[in-house]
């Protein structure tokens, strides 16, 4: 008889929940990475007392921008949000977009529309001092509009890296006038990943792992090379299916590509899974069946922002990661 296993990380996290059967193996279950880890205590030993202001800040195109008032700031992408809010300065923010999810403070602000898809007058109407977000952010004819009225826009580079979660971090704090801050919650989302990389490290085993992102009967694609999670599922001591047989950003998942890729774990995004009927929807998809996963019901859901921001939480994202590929080691 198969087992569903489910996870409910408490308040300060996402949702996580994991499916497998009888042959999956046993181990210790994994457990809610704990509210005092490193990141999460960063910011209240954070240097400044309040920000270092005004700044002259060299964009992701080297021109300068000069913020002299974070007082009312818009952060325009979710994982953006989040480093914002470790930063200590939640409470200096006025909008955000629908991809910030996390902390739970950012869903009970006024929303700014989708990163990608903004619009300049709903922005402009909050008064923010300040804008910033990741060069993800648009369209670009809508930055510029914003700019035009006199609004300090900050647009950093992207990371879907490991490597790049330390810059993003205190390139955000340089922006705002809190460098000191970001230096100690750089440091300390490192110290999360390198506890993480630590415990991959004594993994024996690298199981073959398909990132599907889905959104009903519609859409539904087998992710791979550049997704965000191939960086995460390669640390964690798995193998991307997807990366692995040649995929660049996406592909349709037919019942051929699964029966070829053989996954024996499938990572999904919360929303995805909900919006084809959970995991007793997810294993009827056609070809599903034929795979290890599908045949063990054995799923990892992981929410968008937790999984993919790259931020003060990737550590514990990729600890969890780690926990649930490879249950049997400590």
């Amino acid at each position: 008889m198969k087992r569903i296993v489910t996870l409910l990380l408490l308040l300060a996290l996402p949702v996580l929940a994991v499916a497998c059967g009888d042959d999956a193996g046993e181990g210790p279950e994994p457990t809610a990475t704990s509210a005092t880890s490193a990141a999460a205590t960063a910011t209240t030993t954070a240097p400044e007392t309040a920000p270092i202001l005004p700044v002259a800040y060299q964009d992701k195109d080297g021109k300068t921008v000069n913020v002299k008032d974070v007082s009312r700031i818009i952060p325009l992408n979710g994982d953006i949000a989040e480093v914002v809010w470790a930063l200590g300065l939640g409470e200096k923010v006025v909008g955000v977009d629908s991809s910030a999810t996390y902390p739970a403070e950012a869903r009970n602000l006024p929303s700014i529309g989708y990163q990608r898809t903004l619009s300049a007058e709903g922005i402009i109407a909050l008064n923010p001092t300040v804008i910033i977000g990741n060069e993800l952010a648009g369209p670009p004819e809508v930055i510029e509009q914003i700019k035009q009225v006199g609004i300090p826009v900050v647009l950093i580079k992207n990371t879907s890296s490991l490597d790049g979660v330390g810059t993003k971090i205190r390139e955000v704090a340089k922006a705002l006038g809190v460098p000191k801050r970001g230096d100690e919650l750089a440091k300390a989302a490192q110290k999360d990943i390198d506890d993480a990389l630590a415990l991959a490290a004594r993994a024996t085993e690298q199981p073959k792992v398909a990132f599907l992102y889905l959104r009903g009967a519609t859409v539904q694609h087998i992710m791979g090379a550049g997704s965000g999670a191939d960086a995460l599922i390669v640390a964690a001591k798995g193998v991307d299916v997807g990366a692995t047989s040649g995929i660049q950003g996406s592909k349709p998942i037919t019942p051929e590509s699964l029966v070829a890729a053989q996954p024996e774990v499938l990572l999904v995004l919360s929303a995805g899974l909900q919006s084809v009927g959970g995991i007793d929807g997810l294993v009827n998809i056609p070809g599903m069946a034929q795979t290890p996963a599908g045949q063990n019901r054995r799923v990892i859901e992981m929410d968008d922002q937790y999984l993919l921001g790259m931020g003060p939480r990737a550590g514990q994202a990729l600890m969890d990661l780690v926990k649930f590929l490879h249950p049997g080691i400590s």
